[in-house]
C-alpha cells in the first residue's frame, strides 16, 4: 500500500496524541544519521537545524541559506520510509510572507512538520509568521504538524519572575494562529513542565539532554514529544574529536571501538 504524504503528515499528528507515550526524537543531521534513526526503531525522524548548519559548513543561528537548506530536507525525506519534520529556524525569511513561502517548499521536499521558532522576535511578528506558515500549508492540502518553538526560557526573555506566564501567553497566541503544538526548549524542571501541559489543550514539547527528568517521568507529567535536539549531531562530532586526538597523541584507536560496522551502515543506503 502506498503511503501518501497526507498519510504521513496525519500520522504524525497521532504520534504526538498517545497519553503517557511521548513521541521520542533523536534529531538527524544528514541522510545517514536519518537512516540510522529510523532503522533504530523510530517512529519519525527530525532535523536539528543546528546539525544540518554544521555538516553544511555554516554556523547554526538563521545562518544557513533556504536553498540548501531545503535540499538536505528532500534528501531526508526521499530516504525514509517514516514522517520527516524539519527544524527550519526562522523561516528562513524576513517577512510572514516569507515564511508562508519556505513552507510550501518543505512540504514540496516531502516533509511533513515543521519546527518554527520565534527567538528574539516580538510575540505579535511571530504570531503573523505562524498564521502565514499555516496557510500556505493549508493551500497545499497537506496537513501539516506546526510545532511552535519558544524561546523565552531558552534565551532567559524578560523577568524571570514573569517568564513562565509570558511562555504561556506565547503558547495560546501560537495556537490561535494555527499551531498545531508548542515547543519550549531550555525546561525540564517538573514544576514548569506541568504548568505548561496544564495551560493549553496541546502537545508539548520538550529538550532533553543529560540530568533531564527520564522519559517516564515527563511522559507522567503529559509531555508529548521528547528531542535530544543538537546533542546527537555534537555526540558524533566529540566522538571525531576525541578519535583524532587519541591517534595523535597517544596512537591507539579506542574511541572508534563502538562504531556502526561499515556492512551495516553501508547496507542502509540506498543503492
Amino acid at each position: 500500500m502506498t503511503t501518501t504524504q497526507h498519510d504521513k503528515a496525519t500520522l504524525l499528528h497521532s504520534l504526538h496524541r498517545r497519553p503517557g507515550t511521548p513521541l521520542l526524537l533523536a534529531n538527524a543531521w544528514d541522510v545517514a544519521s536519518a537512516l540510522v534513526i529510523e532503522d533504530a526503531g523510530s517512529p519519525a525522524v527530525a532535523t536539528t537545524s543546528a546539525g544540518v548548519a554544521w555538516s553544511l559548513g555554516a554556523p547554526d543561528g538563521e545562518v544557513l541559506d533556504q536553498g540548501r537548506a531545503l535540499e538536505l530536507v528532500r534528501r531526508v525525506a526521499a530516504a525514509v520510509k517514516v514522517p520527516v519534520t524539519a527544524d527550519i529556524e526562522g523561516g528562513f525569511a524576513e517577512t510572514a510572507e516569507g515564511v508562508g513561502e519556505t513552507v510550501t517548499k518543505v512540504i514540496e521536499a516531502g516533509a511533513v512538520g515543521v519546527n518554527l521558532e520565534d527567538g528574539n522576535r516580538a510575540p505579535a511578528e511571530q504570531t503573523a509568521r505562524i498564521a502565514a506558515a499555516r496557510a500556505a500549508a493549508d493551500k497545499t492540502g497537506v496537513p501539516l504538524y506546526l510545532n511552535a518553538r519558544i524561546d523565552t526560557f531558552l534565551f532567559g526573555l524578560g523577568e524571570e519572575s514573569g517568564r513562565l506566564q509570558e511562555t504561556i501567553g506565547r503558547m495560546r497566541a501560537y495556537l490561535d494562529a494555527g499551531a498545531s503544538g508548542l515547543f519550549v526548549p531550555g525546561v525540564t524542571d517538573p514544576e514548569t513542565v506541568a504548568a505548561l501541559v496544564a495551560a493549553v489543550d496541546a502537545p508539548l514539547n520538550v529538550l532533553v539532554g543529560p540530568g533531564a527528568p527520564s522519559v517516564a517521568e515527563l511522559a507522567e507529567l503529559g509531555v508529548a514529544r521528547i528531542s535530544l535536539g543538537s546533542d546527537v549531531a555534537a555526540a558524533a562530532y566529540a566522538v571525531a574529536r576525541r578519535a583524532t586526538r587519541e591517534l595523535l597523541e597517544q596512537g591507539t584507536y579506542d574511541a572508534v571501538k563502538d562504531a556502526i560496522p561499515y556492512g551495516d551502515l553501508n547496507g542502509l543506503l540506498p543503492r
